[in-house]
């Protein structure tokens, strides 16, 4: 894997042989859930197998290629079947049979049944990594009977090479939009839950579609963590992006400014308008947020900064704070200008992370996880007249 140390991305304009092509579609949350159900039925199927390996072993007495005089039995191969979950339909899992035709699994059964809780199990592997405790949860769920130490462990092997396949998965190069933010979780651990965040890269490729390119684990959001992330994007081939759409982080920030300096940064208008409204008295608010909005409402850039200039005199010396809190990270709010109006409210906010967070937050069933091709239908993104692209940074 190619490794890129101490370079930083450069932004161009369009060529003009680029400029007379369309934009591509960006991300609705429909198919993003779509997306995230594809992921979660790879790691249910892998959970499935294995637990039905594991019941047949107990049932013939002996693993397969070993000699005993314990033997019971012998295996005779597999047949496939599919199971419809909430996720979808996972087809041709492996079954596995004895000769004796004695062997009768309860994982398909059981899975059904407590659905929610492995699926929830699943997903908290995939964010916060596995680990022999939530394996033996989701074993002992699947087969109603606890597991054994070594069962556990040939489970949560089989998981961790597959979460790590799409961990260190090769990325293209060139991406439309990169956004980062960090997703809070309460990951459970054994009777503790601990709060942890989840530093989360979302990117969209040249054709539309959306795909989670990085997770990282952290007890908190902090440069080092950020830089980390970002590093291993770059060295897993991620090196042209055209848009990075943030939160106000300083860690985030920072950790940006390192590694991507040269790339057009857009600050996430949710926030800022949260932050600003925020220093507002409630009953004023309404009409503040009015004037705000408007703001990066406005038909053009120049307009947008006029209303922007208005506002700050308007409320300099009433309310001193939000006016402050608005002229923070003032030169990226209105960065979106520079890209075709279709994309506008989509590379506005990181709400598309936010969406991400609705799906795996344990209240919801969290039987998902994260990656997927699918094209993204709504607007248009992609080669478009005066659209600014990334050149490959060597």
């Amino acid at each position: 894997m190619r490794v890129h140390r101490h370079k930083k991305d450069i932004t161009s304009t369009t060529p003009s042989s680029m400029q007379e092509q369309t934009a591509p579609a960006l991300p609705d949350q429909q198919t993003f859930q779509q997306y995230l159900r594809e992921l979660a039925r790879g790691a249910i199927r892998v959970a499935l197998e294995g637990v039905m390996r594991e019941e047949l072993d107990a049932l013939i007495g002996v693993r397969w290629g070993e000699s005993s005089p314990k033997r019971k039995g012998y295996r005779n191969g597999s047949y496939r079947r599919d199971l419809v979950s909430a996720s979808g339909r996972i087809e041709e899992i492996h079954v596995p049979r004895d000769r004796e035709g004695q062997f009768h699994t309860q994982a398909f059964e059981r899975y059904s049944r407590y659905e929610p809780h492995i699926a929830q199990g699943l997903t908290q592997m995939f964010v916060a990594g596995t680990s022999t405790h939530k394996v033996g949860e989701v074993a002992q769920t699947l087969m109603g009977v606890a597991p054994s130490a070594s069962a556990i462990s040939r489970l949560n092997r089989d998981l961790e090479q597959q979460f790590m396949t799409w961990r260190e998965r090769r990325l293209q190069e060139h991406w439309r939009i990169l956004y980062l933010d960090g997703i809070h979780f309460s990951v459970r651990h054994g009777d503790q839950a601990d709060s942890t965040v989840i530093l989360t890269a979302l990117g969209v490729d040249l054709a539309g579609n959306k795909e989670v390119l990085a997770l990282r684990a952290c007890a908190e959001e902090d440069k080092d963590g950020w830089a980390c992330l970002l590093q291993d994007l770059r060295s897993r081939g991620a090196t042209q992006i055209d848009l990075i759409v943030t939160d106000g982080h300083d860690g985030l920030l920072a950790a940006v400014a390192d590694l991507f300096s040269a790339t057009p940064r857009q600050r996430c208008l949710v926030h800022k308008q949260r932050n600003v409204l925020n220093a507002i008295p409630r009953r004023e608010r309404a009409d503040v947020q009015a004037e705000l909005v408007g703001i990066w409402e406005q038909p053009t850039k120049q307009e947008a900064l006029t209303q922007l200039a208005a506002f700050k005199a308007k409320y300099t010396q009433r309310y001193p704070e939000a006016v402050r809190s608005l002229a923070e990270d003032e030169e990226h709010l209105l960065t979106f200008y520079a890209f075709p109006q279709s994309m506008h409210r989509h590379i506005q906010t990181t709400n598309a992370i936010e969406s991400l967070e609705s799906q795996c937050a344990p209240t919801h069933r969290s039987d998902r996880r994260l990656h997927d091709r699918n094209q993204l239908l709504d607007d248009c993104v992609g080669y478009h007249p005066g659209y600014p692209f990334a050149q490959n940074s060597l």
